[in-house]
């Protein structure tokens, strides 16, 4: 039900690069302190290692172009719609209708500290050319508090209650039925969505399957103590991921906990702001980066990606960070979704350096319909980002799986 007096149409957006932003953001960039330096012998355990901050410092206020970027940005349409008193934002990429060729539509959803960005690449893959008779309607939107869509000004805001808003989004443009992809908190929120709404979810894709139904967590952590008894011998070492993730992820309780105290210094500080955030894509591109002076980023990303995608969080002084918070608070838990089963079909890919490897015997306890378990000995936790071309691969063939298994259950 639409708010009195909101507009709840479907309104054309761009992004915009203000001369005043962009004046503002070099004057701060230009202006830091020089850091404390690094420990003797040490490259990137214990984080952003400063002697590596001024080349990013100077190509984001003297080599970033940002009428080339912001473009850049624009070339796929995008919009925002009001939905439960919130402005949300969303690109919206609409195949021209070819003969012989179906459109499926497609909702792609991002997680922390990723965005919209993560797409780009791998949208024209997903509506340009047909695979297995079809392409896709791409709808990214950008979750609540995140990048160019509005915070709520109440705490609650968790996994389900932003299901129900992405579930309203997409009926608003048109789906009553739709496929699904999503990584890191993404493939939270879509799970929750597949919960809630089995009849409106035809498919899930994802390649950060977390299953926290109890029998699956305690399946998971039994692998990481006997991992011979569960795995392959060649997955045995993914079974220690979650050890690896917690040594890097502190700013996990961090942000579960007091978001609000980081919030501020990450948008008082563009520099600050950057290299939070790439000291996790950095180690969730590949744990091992952080024994290389170089932090490893380069090898798989340009800066121009990884700076658009802080663009998302410096243009707008979100509050996205609350995402962690809200999820975890006891009002969130009543909901019991994580140990309830749902029939919806879904597809995992498993990338090499991704944080977390569950069993397919572990990810049936709340997908039973699980068609298949792609392992990869590639890739990382920003999957989309690092390998478009694999993702758009795996996604055609999953959702051509999906439609098989529909078929099935009608005979």
């Amino acid at each position: 039900m639409a708010l009195k007096g909101v507009d709840t149409g479907v309104r054309p957006f761009k992004v915009k690069f203000s001369e005043e932003m962009i004046v503002d953001l070099k004057r701060r960039l230009l202006n830091t302190r020089a850091p404390p330096p690094p420990l003797e012998g040490v490259a990137f355990q214990y984080g952003f290692n400063s002697l590596h901050l001024n080349s990013w410092k100077e190509y984001w206020a003297q080599k970033y172009n940002f009428t080339e970027r912001e473009q850049f940005f624009n070339q796929f349409q995008q919009f925002k719609t009001n939905i439960q008193g919130l402005d949300i934002h969303f690109i919206w990429v609409r195949p021209e209708t070819r003969p012989g060729v179906e459109v499926l539509p497609l909702l792609l959803l991002h997680g922390w500290p990723g965005s919209v960005r993560e797409f780009y690449e791998l949208i024209p893959l997903l509506t340009q050319k047909p695979i297995h008779g079809f392409v896709f309607e791409v709808i990214v939107p950008s979750l609540p508090s995140f990048g160019f869509s509005d915070a709520p000004v109440r705490p609650g805001l968790g996994g389900p209650q932003t299901a129900i808003v992405l579930k309203n989004l997409m009926e608003r443009l048109g789906h009553k039925q739709f496929y699904m992809q999503g990584g890191d908190w993404g493939a939270f929120i879509a799970a929750d969505l597949a919960t809630l709404y089995p009849e409106a979810v035809l498919g899930f894709h994802t390649n950060l399957p977390t299953v926290q139904h109890p029998c699956a967590m305690a399946l998971t952590a039994l692998s990481g103590f006997f991992p011979s008894w569960l795995v392959e011998p060649e997955l045995i070492d993914r079974t220690n991921k979650l050890q690896l993730y917690w040594r890097a992820g502190g700013y996990f309780t961090l942000q579960a906990t007091k978001p609000d105290t980081i919030s501020i210094a990450l948008s008082e500080s563009p520099l600050g702001l950057l290299v939070y955030i790439l000291e996790k894509f950095s180690s969730g591109t590949d744990p091992r980066f952080a024994e290389r002076p170089d932090e490893g980023l380069l090898e798989k990303f340009s800066r121009d990606q990884l700076l658009d995608n802080a663009m998302t969080y410096w243009l707008e002084a979100r509050t996205a960070t609350r995402v962690y918070a809200d999820a975890f608070q006891e009002r969130m838990r009543r909901w019991r979704l994580a140990g309830k089963p749902t029939p919806v079909p879904i597809w995992v890919l498993q990338a090499k350096h991704e944080i977390l490897y569950q069993t397919p015997t572990a990810i049936r306890f709340k997908f039973p319909n699980l068609l298949n378990d792609t392992v990869l000995h590639k890739g990382g936790h920003f999957f989309a980002f690092e390998e478009p071309e694999a993702l758009a691969e795996d996604v055609f063939t999953s959702v051509k799986a999906f439609r098989e298994f529909h078929e099935r259950q009608k005979d």
